[in-house]
C-alpha cells in the first residue's frame, strides 16, 4: 500500500505507533531516544491502516492552542459521549 504525501511513501516501511513500548521507569532522556528509536520518523507514522503525517505551520498556532480551540469547541464530547 502507498500513500500520496506529496511523494510516494512505501507504508510497510512506516512504524505502527501502537508497537512503540516505552520502559515508565527510564529517565526521560532515555524515553526519548527510545521512543525516536523505535517511531524511526516521527513526522510519519501508522496507526492502524492509517498514515499519520504531522506537521506545523512555521508562526502558527502552537499545539497547545489548537487542543485548547478544538476542546472549546465542543467537538470532543462526539470523541467521550460513547
Amino acid at each position: 500500500m502507498t500513500c500520496e504525501l506529496n511523494k510516494t511513501v512505501n507504508t510497510a516501511e512506516l512504524v505502527d505507533i501502537q508497537s512503540v513500548k516505552i520502559d515508565t521507569a527510564l529517565p526521560v532522556p532515555e524515553k526519548i531516544v527510545s521512543y525516536q528509536n523505535q517511531i524511526r520518523n516521527h513526522k510519519l507514522f501508522l496507526f492502524d491502516d492509517i498514515t499519520v503525517r504531522v506537521s506545523f505551520m512555521d508562526g502558527g498556532p502552537s499545539l497547545k492552542e489548537r487542543l485548547k480551540q478544538y476542546l472549546l469547541s465542543g467537538q470532543s464530547a462526539e470523541l467521550t459521549s460513547a
